[in-house]
């Protein structure tokens, strides 16, 4: 819709009304405001969203693959042979045999339920990024050391280089019934995955240490597994799941996070629907300021229409003044959102300062910092829904100021 030189004048000047109109400027303005603060909502939380599950894929896969070979008793016994097959597997990239088991430790009198874990060298030099204290250098089979989550070691109360116990309560059977296996081992380093069930639990050593602990002999329990395509890692793995039939349960991340993953999924579309409707209700605004502007202006319309303005002119005036305010607040709604997802740490500080309640609580948010992902195309999105909601409420004004009759409007002047 291009404007000849006279309809954007008048447009300018419908736009800005004058001394004797600022209640309709004072409308307008609202409606300004509006849109801008529901475009900036929506892009602060769809953002937010999409942060919240992109890194918590994130971590979790870089902790646990795509999937994971569960063994059925907790005991593979052949699994060499089993990890080659997965490694020859189409689509798979990387497996690496995984020892996991709940237990408990121990230090200065405080005792913590845990989950021993134990890697290989290779895995092992993936947490690295991690660490917070200490070094994973230490960390060799047979060394008696071991690294913690950052949470667990508050808990402990433990510092690298102290000395916590481990208890496995399958230990040594003797006349007066099972005694618990308790080693003792050196934290040598603490780690923060970065979600708090993790950082609260995790103790993390050479997988032969864990055998000796655990006294699985040479079996493992699981094996981890990375594909290609994350999305489509049932399907890669299918082949698999009908060999260890009978000896392990292959569960992809979609599995062992359905629930988690499916709440998220329904929180955003619900969000995205509740937040429009804020944009829509925004965008009356700008057509009850239009109907008000039309109302003001009946008798210069006439005066234009008589001055030989056509219908369509008329027509592309309104729509050009109702449009321009809705892009305006949709521009200033994306810069309002950018700027708060740049600072959205100290912002939830500062509001955790002021109300003094804690907000994002990391035993309940699962991640430590509040997380942020923006996706251009929901971004892009977001604008036209705003732009197309705003046009739409440009047209009735606009067609009631082009169907002015000049006639009757100044037929007493």
């Amino acid at each position: 819709m291009i404007l000849s030189p006279f309809e954007w004048t008048i447009a300018k000047r419908y736009m800005l009304p004058g001394k004797g109109e600022r209640f309709i400027a004072l409308v307008a303005g609202i409606s300004l405001v509006a849109v801008a603060l529901g475009v900036a909502a929506l892009v602060i939380v769809m953002s937010v969203m999409n942060g919240f599950r992109a890194e918590l894929f994130d971590k979790i896969v870089n902790l646990n693959g795509h999937a994971i070979i569960q063994a059925y008793g907790s005991r593979l016994d052949d699994w060499q042979n089993v990890l080659e097959n997965v490694r020859k597997t189409p689509g798979v990239t990387r497996a690496s045999p995984l020892i996991e088991q709940p237990l408990l430790a121990s230090f200065n009198g405080r005792v913590e339920a845990i989950l021993v874990r134990g890697n290989t060298a290779e895995d092992l030099a993936r947490l690295q990024d991690k660490v917070k204290a200490g070094t994973l250098a230490a960390l060799k089979p047979g060394g008696d050391t071991v690294a913690i989550g950052k949470q667990l070691a508050q808990n402990l109360g433990a510092q690298v280089g102290d000395v916590i116990t481990i208890i496995n309560p399958q230990g040594r059977s003797t006349p007066f019934g099972t005694v618990p296996r308790q080693i003792a081992y050196t934290v040598s380093a603490i780690f923060e995955i970065g979600i708090y069930d993790y950082d609260n639990a995790y103790v993390v050593m050479p997988m032969q240490d864990a055998q000796t602990l655990l006294l699985t002999g040479d079996s493992i329990s699981m094996i981890e597994v990375t594909t290609n395509d994350p999305d489509n890692v049932g399907a890669i793995l299918a082949p698999l799941e009908r060999q260890l039939a009978g000896r392990a349960v292959v569960n992809s991340w979609k599995t062992i996070n359905a629930s988690l993953f499916e709440a998220l999924a329904v929180e955003r579309v619900a969000m995205f629907v509740v937040l429009s409707i804020i944009v829509l209700v925004a965008v009356f605004n700008i057509l009850s300021s239009l109907i008000m502007l039309v109302r003001a202006k009946t008798r210069d319309i006439a005066i234009l229409r008589t001055m030989g303005a056509t219908r369509r002119s008329l027509l592309k005036v309104f729509v050009t003044a109702g449009f321009c305010i809705g892009a305006m607040g949709t521009f200033v709604g994306l810069l309002l959102g950018f700027v708060f997802l740049y600072f959205r740490q100290p912002i939830v500080r500062l509001v955790e300062i002021v109300t003094g309640q804690n907000l994002w609580d990391p035993s309940i948010r699962f991640l430590t910092e509040l997380p942020s992902r923006s996706d251009p195309v929901e971004i892009v999105t977001i604008c036209i829904m705003a732009l197309v909601f705003s046009f739409l409420a440009t047209l009735y004004p606009a067609y009631r100021a082009a169907s002015t009759d000049p006639v009757q409007v100044l037929r007493y002047e």
